[in-house]
């Protein structure tokens, strides 16, 4: 898959996720990289900012938080369009948890980790 057809299937996946779930997202930006720096395929997304549980003062200014999708790991484990448009659904979702506060054994116990 192209690099601009994976990033048109992250942007479909967004779209498709509840208005609920995105509507709070404030200062986020989504980007899509091949892989993470350490050049990996262990990890899928990250979230890269402070969870809106722990900020104090955030305000006019700040730096966006990003949320990255990592195109390679998500297309060596995934051997259809169907198998990585579900695994890119529940990265988005695991690292928008993140935004919210949300940690990882939390999403272990709801089933998105």
């Amino acid at each position: 898959m192209t690099a601009e057809r994976f990033e048109q299937l992250v942007v479909d996946e967004l779209d498709a996720l509840p208005d609920d779930m995105v509507d709070g997202l404030e200062n986020v930006v989504f980007v899509v990289e091949d892989r993470p720096e350490d050049g990996s395929l262990d990890l899928l997304g990250v979230y890269d900012g402070v969870a809106v549980t722990e900020r104090g003062q955030y305000g006019f200014g700040e730096m966006p938080d990003r949320i990255v999708i990592f195109r390679e790991p998500l297309l060596a484990i995934c051997d259809d369009e169907e198998t990585l448009r579900d695994e890119v659904h529940v990265t988005l979702v695991h690292e928008i948890a993140h935004f919210y506060g949300i940690d990882d054994d939390r999403l272990h116990e709801l089933g998105w980790a």
